[in-house]
C-alpha cells in the first residue's frame, strides 16, 4: 500500500477539509455530547466559510493527508489564541490535528505533527501551544513525549456543554536546542 501523502492545503481543498473536519470530530467526540450541543458547535467550527477563512489567512496553514485518493487526516496551525497570560503575538498554536478512525496509528500522525512543527519554527524558534480536552489521555501522552507541559486550563464550549481543556506549552528554547542538535547531526530540522 502506498505511503500517505502530506501536503499543504489550498483554497480548492475547503470543502474536503470541512467534510473531513466534521467526520473526524464526530468519530472522536460525538458520543460525549447531546445532539443539539454537537450540532451547534459543528455548524460553526466546520462551516465551509470558516474553513475557507482559515485557508485564506496568511498567518495560518492547513495540511491535508491523503491515501489512495482519499482524505484521511488534516492539521491547522497559526498564531496562538489560547487564553493564557504568557501567550504573546509571536507564539504559535497547533489548533487541530485529526485522522479518520480507520487511519489512526501507524506513524502518519507523527509525520504530520513534524510537518506542522517545522512550519511553526520556520522563521526561528518560538513557543508552541496546544489546547487538549482533559479526557483525551492518548493525545496528552503524545504531546508530553514531544516536550509539551501543562501550563493551564480553560473551559471549552461545545454547544452548552462545558469541557475542561488543558493548555499545553513547549518553549521556544526547546525547539532551538532540537534544531541545533539536528544541524550538528547533519539533519534538516524542518
Amino acid at each position: 500500500m502506498p505511503e500517505p501523502v502530506i501536503r499543504r492545503a489550498g483554497p480548492a481543498d475547503a470543502e474536503t477539509l470541512a467534510e473531513l473536519g466534521l467526520r473526524t470530530f464526530a468519530e472522536t467526540f460525538r458520543h460525549l455530547y447531546a445532539a443539539n450541543d454537537f450540532a451547534a458547535y459543528t455548524a460553526k467550527a466546520y462551516a465551509l466559510d470558516r474553513i475557507a477563512a482559515d485557508l485564506a489567512d496568511p498567518a495560518s496553514a492547513m495540511w491535508l493527508v491523503e491515501a489512495d485518493g482519499q482524505a484521511i487526516g488534516y492539521a491547522l496551525a497559526g498564531p496562538c489564541i489560547l487564553p493564557h497570560a504568557e501567550v504573546t503575538p509571536g507564539c504559535g498554536e497547533l489548533k487541530r490535528i485529526y485522522f479518520t478512525r480507520d487511519r489512526q496509528g501507524g506513524g502518519i500522525g507523527r509525520r504530520l505533527f513534524g510537518a506542522v512543527m517545522g512550519w511553526l519554527q520556520a522563521d526561528g524558534p518560538r513557543a508552541v501551544w496546544i489546547g487538549v480536552w482533559s479526557g483525551n489521555h492518548g493525545a496528552l501522552r503524545f504531546y508530553e513525549r514531544e516536550g509539551f507541559v501543562k501550563a493551564g486550563e480553560y473551559d471549552f464550549l461545545v454547544g452548552k456543554t462545558i469541557d475542561l481543556e488543558f493548555i499545553l506549552r513547549r518553549p521556544a528554547e526547546s525547539f532551538a536546542a532540537e534544531s541545533s542538535q539536528s544541524t550538528a547531526r547533519g539533519h534538516n530540522f524542518a
